[in-house]
């Protein structure tokens, strides 16, 4: 379950990286068809382009690949000929990528209009800066969201509304990616500094709009609230803020005995 220990933990990756996948830098055009990106939460190259993803406002198709994980490692290797993370697969323009800086590069290109093409050193930097988050998610027993938990597979895809940097949604994202389940990220990047800080705080001290991006807008209208994590499970109809109750849930509802 979701700690103090857990938070600061989180806080602390985050601040490695600068805390970058924390705003919407660019609002880029949703594509027809979701992204889909094969993907480990603790690989610190996948966690380069969630930080896009998240900067350009962009939704994605998350197929979780844990270690040892049989539902979507071989299917990427099938698509792109290994089993190498991160890979993104975007059947709007018949694309399939690996190679982090190429995915980066490609989703501002095409999504955010502009060419961000870091050089090899910068990307060096941002790589060394990701490793060390990647070192702020271990815990007693390995890397959170690094090795397979035996599960039952969903009918259906489920829903998480997060941003990268979230230290509350981090522990979730890592859950969903040991038990394989796949999710659909609706990124929740904040939109300007009246979104900072944790929901009680902001909205009782700053007392700004909750819309400012598409995202926050939508839970603002339909729960009332803007907060991450916040889940949604068409096979059950689960709806739920939370990390606690939402990592108990998961575990209740999906989680296998270990053999």
């Amino acid at each position: 379950m979701t700690t103090a220990l857990d938070l600061l933990a989180n806080v602390v990756g985050a601040t490695a990286r600068g805390w970058r996948g924390t705003m919407v830098s660019r609002v880029a055009e949703q594509p027809a068809e979701p992204l889909k990106l094969y993907d480990i939460e603790s690989c610190p190259y996948c966690r380069l382009v969630r930080e896009t993803l998240t900067e350009l406002d962009l939704d994605v198709l998350i197929l979780p690949c844990p270690k040892n994980g049989q539902r979507y490692r071989v299917e990427a290797e099938r698509i792109g000929g290994k089993q190498q993370f991160p890979l993104l697969v975007d059947d709007n323009t018949g694309t399939t990528m690996y190679e982090s800086a190429d995915i980066m590069a490609y989703l501002w290109r095409t999504y955010g209009g502009s060419e961000r093409s870091p050089s090899a050193l910068r990307h060096a930097i941002a790589v060394a800066g990701s490793n060390l988050a990647t070192l702020a998610m271990l815990r007693p027993g390995g890397i959170a969201g690094l090795r397979l938990r035996p599960s039952t597979a969903p009918a259906e895809r489920l829903e998480l509304y997060s941003f990268e940097t979230s230290p509350f949604s981090k522990p979730v994202r890592a859950r969903l990616c040991e038990l394989e389940l796949p999710y659909l990220l609706r990124n929740t990047g904040k939109g300007q500094w009246s979104d900072m800080g944790p929901p009680m705080f902001r909205d009782r001290v700053f007392k700004g709009h909750r819309d400012t991006t598409r995202n926050r807008a939508w839970l603002a209208e339909n729960t009332g609230r803007v907060q991450v994590p916040y889940l949604i499970d068409p096979n059950t109809g689960v709806a739920m803020y939370e990390s606690r109750d939402i990592l108990a849930y998961l575990n209740r509802t999906y989680a296998q005995p270990v053999p």
